[in-house]
C-alpha cells in the first residue's frame, strides 16, 4: 500500500467515527482527500513513525502575550522579540498565545483566524520569531467571537459560516452540561428563520461551533496548513474538551472529540513530523490522562494538577497529597509527554485538584490566596451551587507566605516551585509573568472588572529594563535566579522529559524525586524543604551508589561522605547528580 493509500485509509477510519451518526453532504472518501488537499500532503510526504519523542531537556517554552512588554512607536511583536533575545537567551520556545483579531478574553474570543492584530504587528512578525525558536500558538477550536464574519453571517443566515454553529431550544434538557461559566448557556439570536439559541460554552461573545458540519472542520484544516506555513510548530488546542455537543448529555469529553484529535494529529505528522499537539483540558486529572490516547491524540497534556497542590505544599509546608499524586502519576509513553506549568494567563484551577485535595484543603488554599490578594472564580455545579472554579492571582504573590500569612521567605518558596517544576518529566512552561517576578496588577483589574486580568499585566519597556537592571529589585533576582536553574537543567540528560521518574519517601517536609537518563548514565536526585523550617536530609536514604561521586548541581558543592546528614534551609533545593553536565 502506498503512503497516501493508507492516509487516504486511516483518515476514513477516522471521518467515519466522527460521523457516524450524523448526516453530512459529502462523502467520507470525498473529504478525507479534501482534506490531505488542503495540507497540501503529497506522496513524498514521510510516513509518521510512532513512538517518537519530538523534544529534548533543552526544551522550555515561554508563554506570553504578544504585547506583554511594549514599547511606544514600536510594533509590540517587534519589542517582544527584541527583549527575548536580550534577556532570554535560555529559552528556546514562545507560546505567543491569541495573536489574532479579537472581542474578549484578551485574544480567546477570535474575530478572524486568518489575521495578525493589527495593533500586535504581522504576520512576518510572527514568523520572524519562529525562525530562532519554536512557536507555539493557540488553536480556539471550540468557539469564536461573536464579532466574527462567521457569525455575522449566521445571523443574516447566508454566506460562509451561516450553519458553522451549534444551537439547542430552551425547552431541552441541559441539566447535564459540564460549565466552566456562570452565564446562561443559550444566547438568543434573531435570525431570517426566527430566534435560535446559540450554544456558549463560555460567554455570550464566544459563540460554540458545531463539528457535525463538516466544513467546520474543513475550515480549521485550513487554519492549520497556514498557521505551519507561518512558522507555527506547536498547535495548542484552547477548550477542546467542549468541541462535541451533544443535546442531554455532559458534553465533553466525548468520544467525537478524542476523534477530532487523533484526526488533526494524523494531518499535522504527515504535513510536518516535529510538529505537535498540546490539549488543554482544565478538567479533573484523570479526564485530562485520557488525551493522551494511545499515543495517537496529543503529543502533551497540560499538568493542570501540579500548580494547586504544588502551592498547597509550599503553603502548608506539607507535601503530602502533591507526593500522592505523583506516585499515582503513569509515566508517558515515548511520542508522549506532559506539559508542566505552576502559572499562566489563566488562574490556577481548581477542578484538576478534585478527588486529590480534600475540600477543607481546597477551602484553606482559597482563603489563603484571598489573603494575599487574589481574586476566585465561580462556576455552577449540576446541583446549581456556586464552587470555587479557579485562584486569580500572580505567582510571586501567591507564594509570599503560608497559612499562617505573609513572611521572609516569599522569595525562596518562589524559587523552589520553579526548581520543582523545571525536574518534573515532561516539557516546562514558564510565563513571562513569573520569570520577571510580575506582582498582582491592581489596577488592571479595576479597569477591566476581570479576574484574571489581575495576572496579566503589561510592561513598558524602559520601566522593566530599569528594573531588571538594578541587582537588588525582585525582578532582576527573579529573572538572574531561574536563568540560572534553565541552564542546568538544560545541560542534564536525566532531565529529558521522558527520562525514568520514581518519587521518594522523605517525609512530609522534603518533597524529593529521582530522576534517571534514558541510557542510564545519570541520576539526579531532586529534593526541596517545602517548609519553613530548617530539615535534615539523610543522604543514605537516597541510595547514592558508592562508586559514583555525587555533586549538588546547583550549589556546585561535591557530596563528600554518602553517609552524612545535609541541612536544608527553608525552601532549599538541592540537585544531587553523578554526572556534572552532559
Amino acid at each position: 500500500m502506498s503512503v497516501m493509500d493508507g492516509l487516504q485509509q486511516k483518515l476514513q477510519q477516522q471521518l467515519s467515527c466522527i460521523y457516524n451518526d450524523v448526516d453530512i453532504d459529502i462523502s467520507v472518501p470525498a473529504l478525507a482527500a479534501q482534506l490531505i488537499d488542503i495540507m497540501r500532503i503529497t506522496e513524498y510526504c514521510q510516513v509518521p513513525e510512532p513512538f517518537v519523542n519530538h523534544w529534548s531537556e533543552k526544551d522550555i517554552i515561554m508563554i506570553t502575550y504578544g504585547d506583554s512588554v511594549i514599547q511606544q512607536g514600536e510594533r509590540p511583536l517587534t519589542t517582544l522579540a527584541q527583549f527575548i533575545d536580550s534577556y532570554l537567551s535560555c529559552i528556546n520556545a514562545v507560546h505567543i498565545l491569541p495573536f489574532f483579531p479579537y472581542s474578549s478574553d484578551d485574544g480567546f474570543s477570535v474575530i478572524d483566524y486568518s489575521s495578525v492584530n493589527e495593533g500586535l504587528g504581522s504576520w512576518a512578525d510572527i514568523s520572524a520569531i519562529a525562525s530562532k525558536r519554536r512557536l507555539m500558538s493557540d488553536l480556539v477550536i471550540n468557539h469564536c467571537s461573536s464579532r466574527s464574519l462567521w457569525f455575522e453571517n449566521f445571523c443574516k443566515g447566508e454566506g460562509v459560516g451561516h450553519d458553522y454553529f451549534f444551537t439547542a431550544e430552551p425547552d431541552n434538557d441541559l441539566s447535564a452540561v459540564v460549565r466552566p461559566r456562570t452565564s446562561t448557556l443559550l444566547r438568543p439570536t434573531e435570525t431570517p428563520s426566527g430566534t435560535q439559541h446559540v450554544w456558549c460554552t463560555f460567554s455570550h461573545d464566544q459563540v460554540d461551533f458545531d463539528f457535525r458540519n463538516p466544513q467546520v472542520l474543513i475550515e480549521f484544516v485550513r487554519i492549520i496548513r497556514q498557521y505551519l506555513d507561518a512558522g507555527v510548530s506547536i498547535f495548542r488546542l484552547d477548550a477542546v474538551a467542549f468541541l462535541w455537543k451533544i443535546v442531554g448529555n455532559k458534553s465533553i469529553n466525548l468520544p467525537q472529540t478524542h476523534e477530532v484529535i487523533r484526526l488533526l494529529r494524523t494531518l499535522i505528522e504527515h504535513a510536518q513530523q516535529d510538529a505537535i499537539i498540546i490539549t488543554e483540558t482544565n478538567i479533573p486529572n484523570t479526564q485530562n490522562l485520557t488525551y493522551f490516547g494511545n499515543a495517537n491524540e496529543a503529543h502533551c497534556i497540560y499538568n493542570f494538577s501540579l500548580p494547586p497542590l504544588l502551592i498547597n505544599s509550599l503553603i502548608t509546608g506539607s507535601c503530602l497529597y502533591l507526593k500522592r499524586w505523583l506516585m499515582s502519576m503513569p509515566p508517558a509513553q515515548d511520542g508522549t509527554t506532559y506539559f508542566n506549568f505552576i502559572a499562566s494567563h489563566d488562574g490556577i484551577g481548581l477542578r484538576p485538584a478534585e478527588g486529590l485535595l480534600e475540600e477543607d484543603e481546597i477551602d484553606t488554599l482559597v482563603d489563603t490566596m484571598k489573603q494575599f490578594g487574589g481574586q476566585i472564580s465561580s462556576r455552577t455545579t449540576e446541583d446549581g451551587l456556586q464552587k470555587p472554579y479557579e485562584m486569580n492571582i500572580a505567582l510571586f504573590d501567591a507564594l509570599q507566605g503560608t497559612t499562617k500569612g505573609k513572611d521572609q521567605w516569599g522569595m525562596q518558596r518562589f524559587i523552589c516551585a520553579h526548581t520543582i517544576m523545571l525536574a518534573l518529566e515532561g516539557i516546562p512552561g514558564i510565563y513571562i509573568h513569573s520569570l520577571l517576578g510580575t506582582r498582582n496588577d491592581y489596577q488592571k483589574l479595576a479597569n477591566t472588572s476581570h479576574n484574571r486580568a489581575i495576572n496579566r499585566h503589561r510592561w513598558d519597556l524602559n520601566q522593566l529594563t530599569e528594573q531588571l537592571n538594578d541587582a537588588n529589585s525582585d525582578h532582576s533576582q527573579v529573572l538572574t535566579e531561574l536563568t540560572n536553574l534553565i541552564n542546568i537543567r538544560t545541560q542534564q540528560i536525566a532531565f529529558h522529559p521522558n527520562a525514568t521518574q520514581f518519587t521518594l519517601h522523605l517525609g512530609l517536609q522534603l518533597f524529593g524525586f529521582w530522576r534517571q537518563s534514558r541510557n542510564r548514565k545519570q541520576s539526579i536526585f531532586c529534593i526541596s524543604n517545602v517548609s519553613d523550617q530548617i530539615t535534615d536530609l539523610r543522604i543514605n536514604e537516597l541510595n547514592l551508589i558508592i562508586a559514583e561521586h555525587w555533586v549538588d548541581l546547583l550549589s556546585g558543592q561535591p557530596i563528600q561522605d554518602i553517609t552524612q546528614t545535609m541541612q536544608l534551609q527553608p525552601y532549599q533545593t538541592v540537585w544531587i547528580s553523578n554526572v556534572k553536565e552532559r
